[in-house]
């Protein structure tokens, strides 16, 4: 009992291989509906860029007990957010478009099938905390 108990809490996952940029964009998301992308163009998976720039995104995140910066390479961040109770991960990235002043976004589950709009909520909050 306590090794299932220790394995739901520990529900990280494995880090994807495909995060970073890849020819100038984030990577599409999967069809599976855990995950949101200014880059996709389905109604399902699809979110708006993100106005401002990435010190924006840096304080934002910073607003954000949970979440965890991995990788900043100055115009692309990759950001983990552990669920408080479970221990899940989702993995967040950002691209910066300095030239429109936006910020391109992927939010997305570790693990599971659906996030019940975890994604899209997270991503409209730190849309809301950049004050965009």
């Amino acid at each position: 009992m306590i090794v299932g108990l220790l394995t739901l809490i520990s529900c990280a996952g494995d880090r994807p291989t495909t995060l970073g940029v890849q020819n100038n964009q984030l990577s599409t998301c999967p069809d599976s509906p855990n995950c949101v992308s200014s880059f996709d163009q389905r109604d399902s998976h699809g979110i708006a860029p993100l106005t401002g720039d990435m010190d924006a995104v840096r304080a934002a995140l910073a607003e954000l007990p949970q979440a965890a910066i991995v990788t900043d390479d100055g115009n692309y961040i990759h950001a983990e957010f552990t669920s408080r109770l479970m221990g899940f991960v989702d993995d967040v990235e950002f691209l910066a478009d300095p030239a429109s002043d936006q910020v391109h976004v992927r939010s997305a589950s570790r693990l599971g099938h659906s996030d019940l709009g975890v994604n899209r909520e997270r991503v409209e909050n730190i849309r809301e905390l950049m004050g965009s």
